[in-house]
């Protein structure tokens, strides 16, 4: 039990080191639902310009 919360503290640096690898998680999310919201997007505006003419 001792060495699982010496790992969580990370010697002392655990809010930098959690923080760190959250905002990586969150960049990394971002890259990934970013293009997918814009493809969709671009997709609609699409059909609807061909549905006017």
């Amino acid at each position: 039990m001792n060495s699982l919360q010496e790992f969580f503290a990370m010697g002392g640096y655990a809010f930098y080191v959690w923080t760190s690898y959250g905002l990586t998680f969150v960049v990394l999310l971002a890259n990934i639902i970013i293009p997918v919201m814009q493809r969709k997007q671009f997709l609609r505006a699409l059909a609807l310009k061909q549905k006017r003419q």
